[in-house]
């Protein structure tokens, strides 16, 4: 028997696979390269791509050495970050217009798992990264992402801006010496080593900021960043002023990509940066497809959420073997990608292209880089991240739950741990939702001929069923709100407090959305309790999840429930009951 029915198992699966829409699942996980090129893609298109793409490598460059350095890591790993995830995010991605490459976001991770497990710790930390994310999309696990809550996203995005601020303060002030990534402890380090500031680098990095704000609002089409740190490492080069550079401190960066090299993945590694890897995949799927969606708000487009989460997995997967780090889709560049009129996923591999060009032509004049200046463009990014206007505006008017939730992965992203941040802050949520869920179900019962709570400010009931004189022997119970296991505590007492049983009970589920293992538990206690009175169930208006649910369950034939389609439908059946008709 046992045989038997594994072989049936077996035969079930197999043709629950031939019959599913494997074409659709394709379509779902085509890149968008594929679609564009399947339409057509001229000189035109190719001319359009080319300029955003050299665009968006103008602003990436000085930025994604920026991002490394306050990381805790040398500039070039940012720059070949962007080269090769860059150009594999929109090569495969499923979004027209993302460009990817290093994030601010991932400066507090990458530090953390840097100074604890270090290089090669990073290193099999965002390989693993991406072979979670390309399991996860294939999956189609993707679209789940969209459902972090937004006070944890806004949290720990606003706790990471507090963080990358502190950290840039070293370089942007000059202070020497050693600094630990602990916020209380840096600050503390910050305060002892205030006798070496240095007057020329902070002028220099406000030279940059004033510069970025002035092109921004004054030249919106000059590439700010660039220009900016050009002038004021240009100024440190002509005063010879002593302010700390990319050449004096890293020795200048690379001039092409090095050979491909495997992570450590040894047993022994992998155990210890486990916890870290989760977080960097988690960050990246969130960063990607909030970028995602952003490119379609401005673009009018639609992205295919799973197949961007392939792409972003298959780039995290590359850029360790050639010592980078983890990447994501950025929206700063994708929207700059946008605005400079980008044509098709072509843009950002170019941007890419045009990326390692200038490793190979401009590496010599990237010694000359002034720290202060990359430390200034990470401090207007933090500000970003921050959003001050929209956190006060939160703090001030959202309702309290999504306050706490808030507050909490903000303090705990500043004070504690990124990872540690998210989890408290998604389980928070979780738990205060379910708290709000749980307030909405209700039980009511009818006593006669009107359901008790079914008319309301006087006016006509809400069922056809309390038009109708109920007999003696029927019950009427209404569930109103989902039947989880946050809310069915207060359901399962209110159902043993029965004060005498009916010979029939019509259960009005018409208001129940869903119901999960828990809630079923709880009707197979009514169930039990109606049969050892002698009392039959009748469940009326069943939604489609539940009904599945029930009968997946066996609950409706192990019951002998009936089902009806509306109120009249029960009585009716409630009545031939009683008339002793008990045909099914």
């Amino acid at each position: 028997m046992h045989e038997l029915r594994r072989l049936r198992s077996v035969e079930a699966l197999v043709a629950r696979v031939r019959a599913y829409d494997w074409a659709t699942y394709r379509e779902l996980f085509t890149p968008k390269l594929v679609t564009v090129l399947r339409r057509g893609y001229g000189l035109d298109d190719l001319r359009h791509d080319a300029t955003a793409g050299l665009t968006v490598a103008i602003l990436a460059l000085p930025l994604s050495m920026a991002i490394a350095i306050g990381a805790g890591v040398a500039p070039g790993q940012g720059l070949i970050t962007a080269v090769v995830a860059g150009f594999l995010i929109s090569a495969l991605g499923g979004s027209r217009y993302q460009v990817g490459g290093p994030a601010a976001a991932f400066i507090v991770v990458i530090a953390s798992v840097g100074a604890e497990h270090g290089a090669a710790g990073l290193m099999t930390a965002t390989f693993l990264a991406g072979g979670i994310l390309v399991v996860a999309g294939l999956l189609q696990l993707g679209t789940y992402i969209k459902y972090i809550p937004g006070p944890v996203i806004l949290g720990f995005t606003s706790g990471i801006g507090v963080v990358i601020a502190l950290g840039q303060l070293k370089d942007f002030l000059g202070i020497e010496g050693m600094v630990p990534n602990e916020f209380v402890e840096r600050l503390e380090a910050l305060y002892e080593l205030r006798d070496t500031f240095n007057v020329s680098a902070l002028l220099v990095g406000l030279l940059t900021m004033g510069t970025i704000v002035a092109i921004r609002r004054w030249l919106s089409r000059w590439p700010a960043l660039l220009l900016a740190v050009a002038l004021a490492s240009g100024t440190v080069w002509l005063l010879g002023l002593e302010v700390e550079t990319v050449g004096s401190r890293f020795g200048g960066i690379p001039t092409t990509l090095p050979q491909p090299v495997l992570p450590d993945l040894s047993w022994a590694m992998v155990q210890q940066v486990m916890p870290a890897t989760f977080t960097i995949a988690f960050l990246i799927g969130v960063e990607s497809l909030l970028s995602a969606v952003a490119a379609d708000a401005m673009a009018g487009t639609r992205h295919r959420s799973n197949m961007e989460i392939v792409a972003q997995g298959a780039a995290n997967l590359a850029s360790p073997l050639f010592g980078g780090m983890p990447a994501t889709g950025v929206i700063a560049r994708t929207g700059t990608n946008i605005a400079a009129g980008a044509r098709s996923p072509v843009a950002g591999m170019l941007h890419a292209a045009f990326l390692l060009l200038f490793m190979l032509l401009l590496a010599p004049l990237a010694s000359y880089l002034a720290l202060p200046c990359l430390a200034a463009v990470l401090l207007l990014t933090a500000w970003r991240l921050l959003e001050l206007v929209h956190l006060s505006r939160f703090l001030r008017s959202a309702p309290w739950d999504d306050r706490l939730v808030l507050s909490a992965t903000l303090l705990l992203t500043v004070f504690v741990d990124l990872s540690v941040a998210i989890a408290v802050g998604v389980v928070m949520a979780a738990m205060l939702f379910m708290h709000r869920m749980a307030e909405m179900p209700g039980v009511n019962f009818g006593s006669g001929p009107i359901l008790l709570d079914d008319v309301v400010d006087g006016l006509a009931p809400r069922s056809v069923i309390m038009s109708e004189a109920l007999p003696e022997s029927v019950r009427v119970v209404e569930f109103r709100g989902p039947l989880f296991f946050g809310a069915t505590a207060r359901l399962d007492v209110a159902l043993k407090a029965l004060d005498h049983w009916p010979r029939v009970i019509i259960l009005r589920m018409r208001e129940v959305p869903l119901i999960d293992s828990t809630g079923i538990d709880v009707l197979v206690q009514l169930a039990r309790l109606a049969a050892q009175h002698g009392c039959r169930i009748i469940i009326s208006g069943l939604q489609e999840q539940p009904r599945e649910a029930l009968h997946r369950y066996g609950f409706l034939r192990a019951n002998r429930i009936l089902l009806a389609a509306d109120s009249l439908a029960a009585l009716t059946k409630a009545k031939t009951l009683l008339g002793g008709n008990e045909a099914e």
